[in-house]
């Protein structure tokens, strides 16, 4: 037996939205719900090109200079650019924010969540024939890669501010 692709869309939209409910926060889905599940449907968008990840400009200066000092090199601008980063990149790898512990029924809604949102994303993209080469004629596989590219150079810029961070003692 083989579903179509609209039974499978419709039912992988199910699971997002139970699992969205069973987060451990009063307000029901967790943030970002929306727009992750917007992203896995916009997908065939992204691959025509038609709908881009915008890059903030943030990453887009550390892409052209990953290893520039800020400003005057003072504790104020390091903060202040390593505040945007941090806006811009999530919380880094030691930061309290990602340490915390999620209980067991939490972790497993997650794991729910996060597959259900794969499922959603693979069920959209199968609905694009030839979709590599969709992506390389229409430029959505270069975009694609800017993004990455901007992502890794803003990690790399945020690890090489809290070194200078760390060396200069700021608080």
């Amino acid at each position: 037996m083989r579903l179509s692709p609209s039974v499978l869309l419709l039912s992988t939209c199910s699971l997002v939205l139970i699992a969205g409910c069973a987060t451990p926060e009063a307000g029901g889905a967790k943030p970002g719900t929306e727009a992750r599940v917007t992203d896995a449907v916009t997908a065939p968008l992204q691959d025509l090109n038609l709908v881009k990840t915008k890059i903030p400009e943030i990453l887009q200066h550390a892409h052209e200079a990953p290893y520039r000092l800020p400003g005057d090199g003072a504790c104020a601008a390091l903060n202040t650019e390593l505040a945007a980063l941090e806006q811009a990149l999530g919380p880094d790898i030691d930061s309290p924010a990602r340490k915390e512990q999620l209980d067991l029924l939490a972790k497993g809604g997650a794991a729910a969540g996060d597959a259900a949102f794969g499922a959603l994303r693979s069920a959209s993209e199968n609905l694009l024939p030839f979709r590599g080469w969709v992506r390389k004629l229409t430029g959505a596989e270069r975009h694609s890669g800017e993004v990455t590219a901007a992502l890794v150079a803003g990690q790399s810029r945020r690890a090489f501010l809290r070194g200078v961070h760390q060396g200069k003692a700021c608080p």
